[in-house]
């Protein structure tokens, strides 16, 4: 029997790849519209909040999303979550209220369809290369003073080891969010791992689960090494209560 539970799964997981990648095709015309110019991204954002929901609808997946702030359409925020299943992306999209843009891996670039647009609507960054990274902090500083939030998953990727339930944190959404002086939004997402960790050999459909923490201010904040350090630790602690793996 568990043969043919490993042939669903891997069914299912190629569906996932085909209900990524159709709707983009679909949507083509719209986003290359709306991602011509940067004050036209709130239009991305909104193509994107769709395709989120075909996504994660399409898979059997019912989001429940748990408020503990209001989030402000007319404020930039850096939106930060645990980052364990390609579906936080989907998720992320899903629960955020304001139009944000994602600080990502360049690598994602390479992926057919998904990659191109990706390209044109978020901002890459190489994390081994240092002229990479200082590139993608200069766009973040012009997205948010254009009145957009970001999205930064701290950890800088996924962790090998699936045992980790918070990997260390990265610097980058700290120092934004201090010399922005913006509210950071810690989001955790517990489910994610169980239901669509990377490999193809387990997963689920069912809830997933969505949990916006309070908002931690910035404001009055120097850019020094004790409060970025100080953020990290708010922020981990935040999003780490609420994973229960």
């Amino acid at each position: 029997m568990n043969w043919i539970k490993t042939f669903f799964i891997i069914v299912w997981r190629l569906w996932f790849y085909f209900i990524v990648i159709t709707p983009l095709i679909l949507l083509l015309p719209f986003l290359l519209l709306t991602t011509s110019k940067e004050k036209w991204y709130p239009g991305t954002f909104a193509i994107g909040k769709l395709w989120a929901g075909i996504v994660l609808y399409g898979m059997g997946f019912f989001p429940k999303v748990t408020y503990n702030t209001k989030l402000d359409r007319k404020k930039s925020y850096m939106l930060t979550a645990n980052h364990t299943s390609m579906v936080d992306i989907m998720m992320m999209i899903y629960v955020s209220k304001t139009p944000f843009v994602f600080i990502g891996k360049k690598e994602l670039a390479k992926l057919p369809v998904f990659g191109w647009i990706y390209k044109r609507s978020c901002i890459l960054v190489d994390r081994s290369n240092a002229k990479s990274r200082k590139e993608a902090f200069v766009q973040a500083q012009r997205r948010l003073k254009n009145g957009v939030s970001i999205c930064i998953f701290p950890e800088g990727g996924v962790p090998d080891d699936i045992s980790i339930k918070l990997d260390d944190f990265k610097d980058g959404a700290f120092r934004l969010s201090i010399e922005h002086q913006i509210p950071i939004v810690p989001i955790s997402f517990p489910d994610s791992k169980k239901r669509f960790r990377y490999g193809f050999d387990s997963g689920s459909p069912g809830i997933l689960r969505a949990i916006v923490h309070p908002l931690i201010e910035t404001k009055g904040l120097e850019l020094n090494l004790v409060n970025r350090k100080l953020l990290k630790q708010k922020t981990a602690q935040a999003i780490a209560s609420k994973l229960y793996w």
